[in-house]
């Protein structure tokens, strides 16, 4: 059933801290994009469905605002 272990756990490998950051700020900069391109979307879809913009007034809409939120976000 159970084992007792009376030693140490195994704490596995040492960690990379280089790799670990790296990985910690590519994870936030995905984050931060894929924010300004969803805030986008949103935005066009309500020009495009609600204010009579239609699809490419929206698609327009889209593109604008997301590279206007890269530009401000770099």
């Amino acid at each position: 059933m159970s084992e007792h272990h009376s030693g140490p756990a195994e704490t596995g490998a040492p960690m990379n801290y280089n790799e670990h950051e790296k990985t910690y700020d590519l994870f936030i900069a995905a984050t931060k994009y894929s924010t300004v391109f969803l805030v986008a979307l949103l935005i066009a879809m309500a020009a495009g469905f609600f204010a009579g913009a239609g699809f490419f007034g929206g698609l327009i809409v889209l593109i604008v605002l997301t590279f206007a939120g890269i530009f401000l976000l770099r």
